[in-house]
């Protein structure tokens, strides 16, 4: 790639992808996200081949392109001529499947970003992960800790609140800034930060902790409407959730009573909760249970099934 940001580097990553799907061999055609669905899109036309396009997130409502106009428009209007010829699309959650039909017409298959199951892995101990006993362990996981997923308002909660640690693994554009503020409010000893690491070790952090946070804010679409992976990952490691008032979120957690919502993603509100489930230990419990009975149904060995019957629908066709 000679260009690593910016609108060079998406039209130059497009341009090499639609040569290179146009030259190689292949039955079936997926575009992951509208960002490849345009090379994917000219090449299936052209080549006669079927085309899934697996949207993650709703792209256009993205916070990357907030106050972006221009390159807003040019994203819309690559999704505006392609979505509606669309005939095989997924997404992962039932209010962004709404919009698109809203938009578009078509009805995306939704398949959600459920975690496996955890059964066989157990968790590390406080004394493997450098966390004082006594202390109710909280943790905020992701590959994408980034503005306006609630982490600075987390640590501020987290000085407000006595006898809790935290503990905040993944990477993202904000934990530099997290790391500044943890140091600059002394709260090293009680907050820990983790790197990216494989799926499995992450989880038995996460089966280490009293509760997992979910902090996004309802600042745009696309934050409004998911479904992040953290939240089922939390339920595979049987954990309470905290989370904000989203709908999607709120309807897996109200669902299945595996966590307590928020009103507001503020210091104070958090620290409300997080008090609760401090100091009431059988609602902890009862919340702790209720997630690992919900794992039993949202775990990626029952989401599967979804993709393929998807498959095997478009497998027909092309044998038909």
């Amino acid at each position: 790639m000679l260009f690593s940001r910016g609108f060079l580097f998406y039209k130059f990553y497009n341009i090499r992808l639609f040569f290179y799907l146009l030259f190689h061999r292949y039955d079936i055609l997926v575009a992951n996200d509208l960002d490849t669905l345009l090379p994917n899109y000219l090449v299936s036309r052209i080549k006669h081949k079927k085309l899934i396009y697996d949207s993650h997130e709703y792209f256009t409502g993205v916070p990357e392109l907030t106050g972006r106009p221009f390159v807003t428009w040019i994203w819309t209007l690559i999704e505006k001529m392609i979505f509606p010829r669309l005939k095989f699309v997924i997404t992962v959650s039932d209010s962004i499947a709404d919009l698109y039909k809203n938009d578009y017409g078509v009805m995306p298959v939704v398949i959600r970003n459920l975690s496996p199951s955890s059964d066989s892995l157990s968790p590390f101990t406080r004394k493997e992960l450098g966390i004082r006993d006594g202390h109710l362990l909280l943790i905020l996981q992701g590959g994408g800790i980034n503005i306006d997923k609630g982490g600075e308002e987390l640590i501020d909660a987290v000085d407000l609140t006595e006898n809790v640690s935290l503990i905040i693994a993944g990477s993202g554009d904000v934990i530099p800034l997290l790391k500044e503020k943890v140091n600059r409010l002394g709260l090293s000893e009680r907050i820990k930060f983790f790197p990216r690491m494989p799926w499995d070790e992450l989880i038995r952090i996460s089966m280490s902790a009293d509760a997992g946070l979910c902090l996004e804010k309802d600042t745009n679409n696309n934050y409004r409407y998911s479904l992040p992976n953290k939240l089922f990952d939390y339920i595979s490691a049987g954990i309470p959730v905290i989370a904000g008032n989203l709908p999607e979120i709120r309807k897996i957690v109200e669902s299945y009573n595996c966590g307590l919502i928020i009103p507001a993603i503020t210091p104070e509100e958090i620290s409300k909760a997080i008090i609760e489930l401090r100091d009431n230990h059988e609602l902890r419990n009862r919340l702790k249970q209720n997630s690992a009975n919900a794992s039993l149904i949202l775990n990626w060995e029952n989401e599967r099934k979804k993709v393929i019957v998807l498959y095997r629908s478009v497998i027909e066709k092309i044998i038909n």
